[in-house]
C-alpha cells in the first residue's frame, strides 16, 4: 500500500453509531499536536485491523507497524542534518518545540515560541529529535 506524503496522522479507533449516522473519534493528542485543525476538511481512509491484534484497549493507541514495516519507521531526520524550523510551542522542561514532516517533533533548547532557526540534529529517535541552534533568523517586524 502506498501512503501519501500528505498523511497528517495515523491512529486506531472504532466506528460508533449514533441515531442514523456513524462516527469516528479523533484522539485529543492529534488536535493538541497541531496535526489537525478542527475547522479543516479532511479525507479519511479506513483500514481494517487484524482481529488477532485488535483489543478494546488499543482503540485510542497509535497503530503499530507490522514487523516487516518496522525498518520503514525511521525518523525523517538524520543525526548531523540541518533543518530550518520555527518554534511553535514550549515543552514541559522549557525547551522549544518545532514540528516537521507530518508532525515529527524536534526539541530545541534556548528558543522561544516564534523563533526561526537553522538547527543541527544531535539525536534522532523514532518519534522525537533533539537539536542545537546553528543560526538564528530574524523575526519579521510588525508595525
Amino acid at each position: 500500500m502506498e501512503i501519501s506524503d500528505d498523511l497528517l496522522c495515523l491512529f486506531t479507533t472504532q466506528v460508533s453509531v449514533e441515531d442514523d449516522s456513524y462516527h469516528i473519534e479523533i484522539p485529543d493528542r492529534e488536535i493538541e499536536n497541531g496535526a489537525i485543525d478542527t475547522s479543516g476538511t479532511y479525507r479519511v481512509a479506513l483500514l481494517p485491523v487484524d482481529a488477532d491484534t485488535a483489543s478494546d484497549s488499543s482503540a485510542d493507541q497509535p497503530a503499530e507497524p507490522a514487523p516487516e514495516q518496522e525498518d520503514e519507521q525511521q525518523p525523517p531526520v538524520d543525526v548531523g542534518e540541518t533543518r530550518d524550523v520555527e518554534i511553535d510551542s514550549i515543552g514541559d522542561q522549557g525547551d522549544g518545540i518545532a514540528r516537521i514532516d507530518r508532525g515529527y517533533v524536534v526539541i530545541v533548547p534556548d528558543t522561544e515560541v516564534g523563533d526561526r532557526a537553522t538547527v543541527r540534529i544531535e539525536t534522532a529517535k523514532e518519534n522525537v529529535a533533539f537539536a542545537e541552534v546553528v543560526e538564528r533568523h530574524h523575526r519579521p517586524q510588525h508595525d
